[in-house]
Parts: C-alpha cells; structure tokens; sequence
C-alpha cells in the first residue's frame, strides 16, 4: 500500500466517505452561522497553499509525483515549506475539512482524522524514509525545524 495509491485518488475515496456518511446517516447534523463562509474560507486556504507549493517544487525544478519521491532532485525547505513539511496533503486535508463543514456532518471529522492517519502511514512516512536516504543530514535538520503537517 505504501506510496502505491496516488494522494489525489485517497483524497477522492475520502471525500466520497464523508459524502455517503452525511447523506446516509442520520444524526450527526449541523448548522451555524458563518458554515458556508467558513467552508469558502478552508477551501481557499487549500488552493492557496497547494498552488504555494506547486509553484516552488516547479522553481526548484523537482517531481511532483508524490509516487516517486526517489525521483526528487532538490529538497525544498524555503516557502511555504519552512511551515509544513508537506503543505499539498495539509492543502487536501482543508479542502476535505470543508467539505465536512458544507456538508454539516459532525462525524466527518472523524473521517479527515482517518485522511491523515492514512496519509502519515502510507504516504507521509515511507516518503520520509526515501527522502533521508537520499538527501541524509539535511532532510534530518529540516524534520526537526519543521513540523509534518503545520
């Protein structure tokens, strides 16, 4: 399982969980003043942030591909990335919190507690490991100065 399925499509399946739970079971509702703008606001928080570390994994002219960490040329440590050591799945994990807030499910918390559980497990650790082999002390310092997720 281990760097096998792509983030985007876990994002997917999980996203589509808290579809089927809010739609299906029926306690759990919701409401409150603000809930839509609050969901604006996450989700522009995770476009913003995603596009930041887009933009420099591009200028840093290293793969994007979080199915090959391998193949990374530069370890990017500036930007966005001295706050987050992966701001793309924090990016995923606010559009997937949104989602919870417009769909007013409070059980959908449980299920971006599930994303991330399964991100560290799966995606987050295995690539730690690949990026220390290949990028030694310095990956080590950066684990240390900045945290996984915020």
């Amino acid at each position: 399982m281990e760097l096998k399925v792509p983030p985007a499509l876990v994002f997917l399946c999980f996203g589509l969980m808290m579809y089927l739970l809010a739609k299906f079971l029926p306690i759990g509702y919701f409401d409150f003043f603000g809930r839509l703008l609050l969901t604006k606001i996450l989700i522009g928080l995770g476009i913003v942030i995603a596009l930041f570390a887009l933009v420099q994994f591009r200028k840093a002219s290293t793969t994007i591909d979080p199915t090959k960490p391998d193949k990374a040329s530069n370890l990017v440590v500036n930007g966005i990335f001295k706050f987050s050591r992966n701001p793309m799945y924090l990016a995923l994990l606010l559009l997937l919190l949104a989602l919870g807030v417009f769909l007013g499910n409070a059980f959908n918390t449980l299920i971006a507690a599930g994303f991330v559980s399964y991100m560290n497990r799966f995606q987050i650790i295995p690539e730690e490991r690949i990026l220390l082999d290949k990028f030694g002390r310095s990956f080590k310092d950066y684990c240390i100065l900045t945290r996984r997720w915020f």
